[in-house]
């Protein structure tokens, strides 16, 4: 079994660091790829990053624990939604129920403005940046969420207000799901509160 941890937009694999690193003292292994060095010379279109991972992940042998923040969690509901026979569970954290199109209209502007060396740090260009947001406008898994199947687990920052509520319609359209709150923590909880967090992911994949 591998266990894969997928950055958020953002961030980038060292965004993991620290929960990983967490894990591997209780003596779990895991992968951590970096979707801008995976997704190379097409990135700066969603479909094209999901198609990299996508291949990364069947890349692997057996089956996978997924587990992804913010748009991490978006590559693993459309991974688990194409290869479900792949995927033995999930966790999605401060994942959107449904693309908040007003609210990613103010993140585009933000990014406009950011100065062009924040986002070489992550791996990739403004430009590219700033496309793969566009990119990612019209996704929506709301009709699916009912059909996943396999263990699942939805966790949210409890200061991440934007996206408590998609965490609580997550917990309530994915059939037997489970849903933590992690205090002290924003959206990106694995910069926030890496422990707790890997004690959470922890527990949840400790017998799988």
């Amino acid at each position: 079994m591998k266990n894969i941890l997928v950055h958020g937009l953002g961030q980038n694999s060292e965004s993991w660091h620290e929960t990983s690193n967490y894990l591997k003292k209780n003596g779990m292994d895991t992968i951590c790829p970096n979707l801008f060095e995976i997704t190379a010379t097409t990135l700066g279109n969603y479909e094209a990053m999901y198609h990299a991972f996508s291949t990364f992940c069947n890349r692997q042998e057996g089956k996978l624990n997924l587990c992804g923040l913010s748009l991490g969690g978006i590559l693993a509901l459309d991974f688990v939604k194409e290869y479900p026979e792949k995927v033995n569970s999930i966790i999605l954290i401060g994942t959107p129920y449904k693309i908040p199109k007003a609210f990613f209209k103010i993140q585009s502007f933000i990014f406009h403005i950011m100065p062009k060396r924040t986002f070489e740090k992550m791996g990739c260009s403004k430009r590219q940046f700033i496309a793969l947001v566009h990119s990612m406008g019209k996704l929506d898994f709301a009709d699916y969420l009912d059909k996943i199947k396999c263990k699942s687990l939805i966790v949210c920052g409890a200061k991440d207000n934007v996206n408590m509520k998609s965490a609580k319609l997550l917990n309530k359209s994915i059939k037997n799901s489970k849903l933590k709150i992690i205090w002290n923590s924003s959206h990106e909880v694995n910069r926030d509160n890496p422990k707790e967090l890997s004690n959470i992911i922890y527990e949840f994949w400790k017998d799988y």
